[in-house]
């Protein structure tokens, strides 16, 4: 035998006798997944050489050992506590049940011996071996792990928080400049590792740092609403200041001009926390801002959006299109992030090359090619998209569509078979069309290139432990917006306040859509340079509604009052 042949043994010899793989494509698959310290269904499962199904039961056949369809299984009866995580995790082994002094073991590879002995030995019971599919099996132990990292994550105490630890990044040094006297202040590392970890518990979506003349004071903005969570003595601003500053590797000797930078803060062995700083000179300090960075706020479903069914509809049509330019717009802190990233996750395939510039890049998603735009050096959001347009693209993201060579190249891009998704800061669709034109993009360009506009809102949804029965005279209903056929059935709620929402009568938020695609109709009216008006009354008359009509549903629905749709809405 040669020194680079490879002696195939254990599952992966058996694959290639029963003819599912060559000796050759068995071998190779040994070696790489021997390379990557991983077990050999993994690799083949992972690379789609082989279906996770045709590797189970031809496993099952070849030893003579039971099949379980994971899928089919109660999970919550499994002994999970029996078995040590770690154990878990390497020999990629689940804990099925427990049958008097013998532990059954979910395995895709029932020749993983050592698994069986190592879990007999920590549990002290005699183990028998399970196959099951290796995709289910590792999406349960992900789900495992993940649900243990919350747990942990949810029980740190004060004793922990000087144990937190800051990423560092390979291409970023430690300032040079820093005061180890001043950024090493125990209490001060201790107050900031404390906000920050609170404000990940109470799902904030920004941190408000903020010094004045005589006090200085700490705010969250949970839910959209900006509420003080604290109050530091004033004397601690420049501590404050510098703490967060090397935390996000930014010089802290300079305090004149605004800085940007992130922090990478790893709460487990497993999981870490991104956040975005930035800082501002103020009369009296610095402030900064920490936006929380959750990948989960990302990865909901289109369902969670608060889409009606007409409008997810219009939206999974628009994201199957092979070309066209959907703009999802509203005010900063809208959602649109959420909208984008949702079609993207939707769309996030092994056969599509899926290109995003973004300023900066929030979430970090794999199999999306992610790129930060520096305008510092001329890497702008025009520069980002002739980059791509030169790397095989199928779908390009564009953060925001500021400026006419931007609007310009993604019209083009839209027009020559990509799809392009991208945000504008309008107040509602028919208003995305005026703005386009005022940029200066040709009707004719607009009317054959933008497929759907997504105007959007996000509206806090009521506790539904404490939401309280409102009583609205006829008249405001209707001065509201709603029909006289609507008011028989119609109870409103509005917000009471507990434990469970902070006694804010609200907990979460929703979307209010206003989808508007582009029919013959409305591509008419644009070639003719219609305004915003004429394009609203479009819109009604195809039964389009707008943000404030998207409200009073969510009204009827119970999920929201009306005083809240007052606030997010515009007439």
């Amino acid at each position: 035998m040669g020194k680079d042949e490879v002696h195939l043994v254990g599952l992966a010899r058996r694959l290639a006798m029963d003819g599912l793989l060559s000796e050759s494509q068995a071998a190779e698959a040994a070696t790489k997944a021997k390379s990557r310290k991983q077990p050999v269904v993994s690799y083949l499962v992972e690379e789609r050489i082989l279906e996770a199904s045709a590797i189970a039961a031809a496993a099952a056949d070849e030893f003579g050992v039971p099949l379980l369809d994971l899928s089919q299984f109660e999970l919550e009866l499994a002994p999970i506590d029996l078995v040590n995580q770690k154990l878990i995790q390497r020999h990629h082994a689940l804990p099925l049940w427990q049958r008097g002094n013998t532990l059954f073991i979910g395995l895709s590879d029932p020749t993983n011996i050592a698994a069986a002995d190592e879990i007999k030995f920590q549990t002290g019971l005699n183990t028998d071996i399970v196959v099951v599919e290796e995709d289910k099996l590792s999406r349960v132990i992900n789900d495992i792990i993940e649900r243990s990292e919350a747990s942990a994550f949810d029980n740190l105490g004060d004793e922990d928080l000087d144990n937190l630890e800051v990423a560092d990044e390979e291409d970023e040094l430690e300032d040079p400049n820093a005061d180890s006297s001043t950024v090493d202040d125990a209490p001060v590392v201790r107050f900031v590792n404390k906000i920050l970890l609170d404000a990940i518990n109470k799902s904030a979506s920004d941190i408000h740092f903020e010094p004045y003349e005589k006090s200085y004071r700490v705010r969250y903005r949970l839910d959209g609403i900006l509420r003080e969570v604290a109050t530091p003595p004033a004397a601690m601003a420049p501590r404050l200041s510098a703490r967060i500053k090397v935390m996000a590797r930014l010089d802290i000797a300079e305090r004149r001009i605004p800085q940007d930078g992130r922090i990478k803060l790893n709460i487990s062995r497993n999981r870490s926390i991104d956040f975005r700083v930035s800082t501002c000179p103020m009369v009296h300090g610095e402030k900064i801002v920490i936006r929380v960075l959750d990948p989960s706020n990302t990865q909901m479903g289109i369902e969670q959006l608060g889409m009606e069914p007409a409008q997810q509809e219009a939206f999974k049509h628009a994201i199957s299109q092979p070309w066209g330019l959907i703009l999802v717009t509203g005010p900063t802190g809208s959602g649109k992030t959420v909208s984008l990233y949702t079609a993207l996750n939707m769309l996030n395939t092994s056969d599509r090359n899926i290109s995003t510039a973004e300023d900066p890049v929030e979430i970090q998603v794999p199999g999306i090619n992610q790129v930060n735009v520096i305008s510092k050096v001329g890497f702008d959001f025009a520069a980002a998209l002739r980059s791509f347009l030169r790397q095989d693209p199928d779908i390009i993201m564009v953060g925001e569509i500021r400026d006419l060579e931007t609007a310009e190249i993604s019209v083009k891009a839209a027009q020559t078979g990509h799809l392009v998704l991208s945000t504008l800061h309008t107040n509602d669709a028919p208003q995305t069309i005026s703005r386009l034109m005022n940029m200066g993009i040709p009707p004719f360009n607009i009317a054959s290139s933008v497929s759907l506009i997504l105007a959007q809102r996000l509206a806090r949804k009521l506790c539904q432990s404490c939401r309280v029965e409102e009583k609205i005279s006829r008249e405001d209903l209707l001065k509201a917006g709603f029909n006289e056929d609507e008011l028989a059935d119609l109870t409103t709620y509005k917000a009471g306040g507990c434990d469970e929402c902070g006694h804010s009568g609200y907990k979460g938020r929703q979307g209010l859509y206003q989808a508007m695609t582009i029919s013959a109709e409305m591509q008419k009216l644009i070639l003719a340079n219609a305004n915003a008006g004429e394009l609203s009354e479009q819109a009604k008359k195809e039964g389009i509604g707008d943000l404030r009509r998207a409200g009073l549903n969510k009204v009827k629905e119970g999920i929201t009052s009306l005083e809240e749709v007052y606030r997010v809405t515009t007439e």
